[in-house]
């Protein structure tokens, strides 16, 4: 079928008429007031060869008209990639050879530069797509415009947007006028000024709200208003950019995301999330919580991990502490939280808490004794306390597993072969972490007055102990080993060393050992759904083409390391020399604290590597589970196992087919993989608080950025934004851009300059290592990885969370590469 009138296009064949024309049909269907005409199907694109006299036929029952040409790819128009403006539209088209023409053109327009590039960015190329074509009888109108129903900047779900000009709209979509811009409540009064009256704004809004439960998702809708103001809707498409909305709850909430600060930026599977939940609602009850704490500490949204605040915000208690509590993800975080505390809808109310009395008695009584204790017993016995925790490290990685009997014993034990890690070694091995926060707050209590900003952290470099340092240490022995190979290794892409390496076809220079034991890491580690090193090494080729470019000795990883311990022993015995010259007693107090802080805080790390590797034969049982689930013919492939919760795996063990719901599943994960910023506050109806007006006034120019100081030092050179670790081409001195990090990405730090990243604290892992590296940080710069551009010299000071760009060839310093202060 070549041509085919719009009313006449069956529901769901977007692969048919393209994603426009699907629209438009849903609109005529529901009833709606849509401008008649037909489609020009992909079927005569895939054939190459305008069916002219069946085009000529169609617009003759039309009458002839002025028409609307506009393209209707299968790529477009869709509920995850709007293609907006990628292909052409031609508007007043009379006459039959100019339809004929103006079709042609729309064709040529899917390879248009912009098109295929576009394509590119949202991964839509895994198959070619085709174009349909629109011709719409053309309405001459007198206002014309644009509306959203949710707010494409706030994100609120309770407003609709409306952009409109006298005459065509063409100049409100492509940006070339300056529109009448309304903001019109779900309900209520309507503004009265500009092109359109109240009464056609509440139309235009009543329309809207019914476009959008037509299609069941907000909208963006381009519609004109002819002579006699009859109200006509020309396109309908979901508007893409919009982050999903949180779980349904009867009044509105606030949620903090959290996930960032064990690096997870990108959106968990449904597995790794069903894992975790399953898991902390287990441990939670073991320290005397309920599972309304973990409905509370752990919200899926979009994937990504959040932390539900309206008990705070409503506690007459504890509401005004709430900017300083969530201040170490961020002043912009901190300063949009204080605007809440004004907004009525939070005001403190009976009964405002996070959870209920008996539950914060029960785990007060049942956690915190026990672990006063453990911190003390650290701090007065510091080796042994670090002996003894990794000695839980041994008991877990030396523990036997055995196989479980059947499919679904396999998805059970996903969870059960974690609880003994959890409720045993691991909570043996978190007293000397608290004690080494405890000393370090305390000590740093006792130098109010003497100690200046950022001192605290130059003490914290170089710190012993820490299992993620060792890991990466570990790594640049394995590269100095891999020294013969070095152009093998730097000139190879590390997807194709990787795959090498599973073949068996790379020379064995020592990763096998490397991987052997610490092969159970990787990128979002604590997600079961997400590759390890042992399976994907690519991550770790990427880290030694890096090491491999050092030629400087005095820039080696372990010089660096060395040199960022020594250092850090210097500030110590500076601070307390300064500190007895005012106080001698509390000096030595101080130096006691301190000294144990730094033989205990580098096991920061060492209760998540621990936790590893429960996790990782969790994945193994899964993945098992999922080979038999495919070979019965109800998954695909075993990895499938992953986009399904533990419920729905059971249920597919127990006969379910599951591959549909995995398909939904997987294209909805890739989907929330591309997005590029996360709200760090988010309203229960869609409002990112951040996208708000922020009366604060900036304190600097526009070539500065300001984040958090995570580590102290300076650096200056040119930037690398990476997205994935396995994507990292870092030369020594590069100051990496990301996001945020965890520890898989640790081993990029050994040759790294400086580090920022968008979201994170001070207490993530990514900062914390890089303090113990002596690597400058600054944490928490919103947007940075769009602000900044590849290869753009910047200075960043970590003690301060300032960075200068450096725009002006005359601003640039003189290093050639980069330079690097720390202290």
């Amino acid at each position: 079928m070549d041509v085919i009138d719009l009313a006449r296009i069956p529901p769901g064949r977007t692969d048919l008429v393209g994603g426009k024309a699907a629209g438009l049909a849903g609109l005529i269907s529901a009833g709606e007031r849509v401008p008649d005409g037909f489609c020009l199907t992909t079927e005569a694109h895939r054939a190459g060869i305008i069916p002219e006299a069946a085009v000529v036929a169609a617009y003759r029952r039309l009458g002839s008209p002025p028409v609307a040409v506009r393209s209707s790819a299968t790529a477009e128009d869709l509920p995850d990639a709007s293609f907006a403006g990628q292909q052409d539209t031609f508007l007043d088209v009379t006459g039959e050879d100019e339809l004929i023409d103006a079709i042609r053109r729309c064709w040529r327009s899917l390879d248009s530069d912009r098109a295929v590039a576009y394509r590119a960015a949202h991964s839509a190329d895994a198959e070619p797509p085709s174009m349909a074509v629109v011709v719409q009888r053309m309405i001459a109108p007198a206002a014309a415009g644009v509306m959203f129903t949710a707010n494409p900047l706030t994100g609120t779900r309770t407003e609709t947007v409306v952009d409109a000009v006298e005459g065509l709209g063409t100049g409100v979509v492509d940006g070339t006028v300056d529109p009448d811009h309304y903001v019109l409540p779900e309900r209520g009064p309507v503004p009265a000024y500009g092109c359109l009256s109240p009464d056609e704004l509440r139309r235009l809004r009543a329309t809207g709200l019914r476009v959008q439960r037509i299609f069941d998702r907000p909208q963006d809708v381009e519609w004109a208003l002819d002579a006699e103001r009859t109200l006509w809707l020309l396109q309908s498409r979901a508007i893409t950019t919009l982050f999903p909305l949180p779980p349904a709850r009867d009044d509105l909430r606030v949620y903090l995301e959290v996930g960032h600060v064990q690096g997870l930026r990108r959106p968990l599977t449904p597995m790794g999330m069903s894992v975790l939940r399953e898991v902390s609602g287990r441990w939670l009850n073991l320290v005397g919580a309920d599972d309304a704490v973990l409905d509370s500490l752990l919200v899926d949204i979009g994937g990504r991990m959040f932390m539900d605040l309206t008990g705070f915000l409503h506690s007459r208690r504890l509401r005004g502490r709430v900017p300083e509590i969530v201040r170490v993800y961020g002043p912009a975080i901190a300063r949009s939280a204080a605007k809440l505390l004004d907004d009525p809808r939070f005001a403190p109310r009976p009964g405002g808490h996070l959870f209920s009395r008996r539950a914060a008695s029960r785990l007060l009584l049942t956690s915190v004794p026990k672990a006063l204790v453990g911190a003390l017993w650290a701090l007065a016995r510091p080796s042994r306390a670090r002996e003894r925790a990794f000695r839980e490290l041994d008991r877990v990685r030396s523990e036997p597993t055995a196989d479980p009997p059947d499919t679904s014993s396999r998805i059970r034990a996903a969870v059960s072969v974690q609880d003994p890690a959890l409720t045993g070694p691991m909570m043996r091995s978190l007293p000397p972490l608290w004690a080494a926060l405890l000393a370090q707050n305390v000590a740093n209590g006792l130098l109010t007055g003497i100690i200046r900003p950022g001192e605290l952290n130059a003490v914290l470099r170089g710190m012993p102990h820490n299992v993620t340092t060792q890991m990466d240490l570990e790594l640049w022995s394995v590269a100095r080993a891999a020294a013969p190979h070095r152009e093998l290794l730097i000139s190879t892409a590390p997807e194709e060393l990787a795959a090498r390496f599973r073949q068996g076809l790379l020379p064995e220079f020592g990763l096998t050992a490397f991987l052997a034991e610490y092969g159970i890491r990787g990128t979002a580690e604590i997600d079961v759904g997400a590759p390890r090193w042992a399976e994907d090494p690519a991550p770790v080729f990427a880290a030694l083409a890096g090491y491999l470019l050092v030629t400087d000795p005095d820039q080696a990883p372990s010089a660096r390391f060395a040199r960022a311990a020594a250092e850090a022993e210097a500030s110590l015995r500076e601070l307390i020399g300064r500190a007895e010259r005012v106080r001698p007693l509390r000096a030595w107090i101080v130096g006691s604290l301190l000294h144990r802080t730094r033989e205990l805080a580098g096991l920061r790390e060492l209760p998540k590597f621990l936790w590893l590797t429960p996790i990782s034969e969790a994945r193994r049982q899964l993945l098992a589970a999922g080979a038999e689930l495919t070979a019965a013919g109800l998954l695909d492939a075993p990895g499938d196992i992953m986009f399904l919760t533990l419920t729905e795996a059971v249920a597919a063990a127990q006969g379910a087919d599951q591959r549909t719901l995995v398909s939904d599943r997987r294209r909805e994960h890739q989907r929330e993989a591309r997005r590029r910023q996360i709200p760090g506050l988010l309203l229960s109806d869609g409002t990112n608080p951040l996208t708000l007006p922020d009366a604060a006034p900036s304190e600097h120019g526009p070539d500065i950025l300001v984040g958090v100081p995570a580590a102290t030092g300076s650096a200056t050179g040119p930037v690398r934004i990476v997205h994935q670790p396995s994507e990292a081409r870092l030369r020594p001195g590069d100051i990496l851009v990301a996001a945020t990090t965890d520890p898989g990405w640790t081993p990029l730090f050994l040759t790294i300059g400086g580090l920022i990243t968008e979201t994170g604290s001070p207490i993530a892992h990514g900062p914390t290592v890089a303090r113990e590296y002596g690597i400058p940080a600054v944490v928490s710069v919103p947007e940075v990885t769009t602000r900044l551009t590849e290869g753009q010299t910047v200075t960043l000071d970590g003690a301060t969370g300032v960075i200068r760009m450096h725009t002006a060839e005359g601003e640039r310093p003189e290093q050639p590469s980069a330079a690097v202060r720390v202290g």
